[in-house]
């Protein structure tokens, strides 16, 4: 099973739409193994977006995501990356499909309410910088499992 990271970003949490961010992931049939609610440090956004560390944006999207707290979840499927990918939309709110969150909640590609990992190895490098291994909980069956994975 691979793992991605979604971050329910400040401006879904302020919008009130965190529940429909976390509804569209369990409706997808991805596994919730971990989830929490968290004010991200500096020091945590800075790891986590340092691939973006030389761009200009780097420090605007740092204080954006340690603005306001966030839900993090670990999410668990069967090409569980590509599942929340497409599930998210395009990272430019008005070029995302309609159904997807950033098609129907976004404009603004400073404001696109979700982040999710962008491949199988960030995804357990991401997990692993926001849970630690005692938080996550992989072993539980849902009834549904038989439902969704083969």
């Amino acid at each position: 099973m691979e793992r991605t990271l979604i971050i329910v970003k400040p401006d879904a949490m302020q919008r009130g739409l965190a529940g429909e961010v976390i509804k569209r992931f369990e409706q997808r049939g991805l596994k919730i193994i971990g989830m929490k609610l968290l004010q991200i440090s500096r020091d945590l956004a800075e790891r986590h977006y340092a691939v973006h560390r030389e761009r200009p944006f780097f420090g605007g999207l740092v204080d954006y995501i340690t603005s306001a707290p966030v839900v993090v979840i670990a999410l668990e499927g069967t090409d569980a990356v590509s599942a929340a990918r497409m599930t998210i939309g395009a990272t430019k709110p008005s070029a995302a499909a309609a159904g997807t969150i950033r098609g129907d909640y976004g404009l603004e590609i400073g404001r696109n309410l979700v982040h999710g990992s962008d491949s199988a190895e960030n995804g357990e490098v991401e997990v692993a910088n926001f849970f630690a291994d005692s938080e996550l909980c992989s072993a539980w069956p849902r009834s549904v499992d038989g439902w969704v994975f083969e």
